[in-house]
């Protein structure tokens, strides 16, 4: 974006009230709170719907899923860039068939940020690929996992950077195994747990595929819980359609006679109705227990196309 870009868009007022309320309620929280500031795929505020911003304190992070007018978004940066607290703008492009663009729009952003979700911290790298090594709108699922794991056994699929592990090890959790194809993710899942100051003794991390690895991923279980978060699509590694049923099909022999597992799914184009079918079908002895309320800042009119968070639980 050109320095020399007019400011001809006024910027809606629903879109920096909506910005304003979640910075506002992020610092309060905690001055290193995550947040998401403004969810546009909620298709609310007509011209937005391509832009999310997330606050990586004290970074706001504009997400472009398709191209926008360069006047909009460049009001958009100055809007972001008058505030305080902003110390950096970074802009990222991104999307199924669109290569992952950077630009720093204005200000510093770190290669490495240290931040906090509900008092825990996690490590982020914002300007290292596409996912920054947390996903905010699974905010509610970490938290229901930290309250159900005390003296539990715990699975985590598809760990990522291990932040469920870091809120089950914060529950109380005994052991929690984190299997992920990434060892750079892992490693960093590690780190994280050392931001905690957590027993290494309370994690382990497997660098494994797991469609080809459930011999060695069972070793430490039967689990109490299992969380399932996989991405929706990764040529080469996962695709939902037609991975997901090889991972449900697994539950009955990774798991105790009354386990609980939390199955996710992001893919706004489904429904939950698409993980409700694969386990009715597949685990019937799990019975479905409860939707996992959306984060606020993370509100669809329609809300099938937010996250889908179920929780199931096995009877025998």
């Amino acid at each position: 974006m050109s320095e020399n870009t007019p400011l001809q868009t006024v910027l809606p007022i629903a879109l920096k009230n909506w910005v304003n309320q979640q910075l506002s309620t992020a610092i309060k929280i905690s001055p290193l709170e995550v947040r998401r500031l403004f969810h546009g795929r909620s298709g609310s505020i007509e011209g937005f719907s391509q832009m999310v911003i997330d606050w990586l304190p004290n970074v706001a992070v504009i997400r472009l899923y398709q191209d926008m007018d360069a006047s909009a978004l460049a009001a958009v940066v100055s809007f972001l860039a008058a505030k305080e607290a902003v110390l950096g703008v970074l802009i990222q492009e991104r999307g199924r068939k669109r290569d992952t663009k950077f630009e720093i729009a204005y200000g510093e952003v770190p290669s490495t940020l240290i931040v906090e979700e509900s008092g825990l911290k996690f490590q982020l790298t914002p300007l290292e690929s596409q996912n920054f090594g947390l996903f905010l709108d699974m905010r509610n699922g970490r938290s229901w996992l930290r309250e159900n794991a005390q003296d539990c056994k715990v699975l985590n699929l598809f760990s990522y950077t291990c932040a469920f592990s870091v809120a089950a090890v914060a529950g109380g959790a005994h052991l929690v195994t984190n299997v992920d194809l990434s060892k750079r993710a892992l490693s960093i899942g590690r780190k994280n747990h050392q931001l905690n100051e957590h027993n290494k003794a309370n994690s382990l991390f497997m660098p494994y595929d797991m469609l080809k690895s459930w011999s060695r991923i069972k070793k430490p279980g039967p689990f109490d819980i299992v969380v399932i978060d996989p991405p929706s699509f990764q040529p080469g590694s996962f695709i939902v359609e037609k991975d997901y049923v090889k991972v449900l099909r697994r539950l009955s022999q990774l798991t105790t006679g009354q386990a609980k597992v939390m199955v996710c799914h992001n893919d706004p184009a489904q429904t939950s109705d698409f993980v409700r079918t694969l386990m009715a079908q597949e685990c019937p002895e799990f019975h479905y227990q409860e939707r996992l309320v959306v984060p606020e800042d993370f509100s669809e009119s329609d809300l099938e196309k937010s996250t889908k968070v179920l929780i199931y639980q096995r009877n025998d």
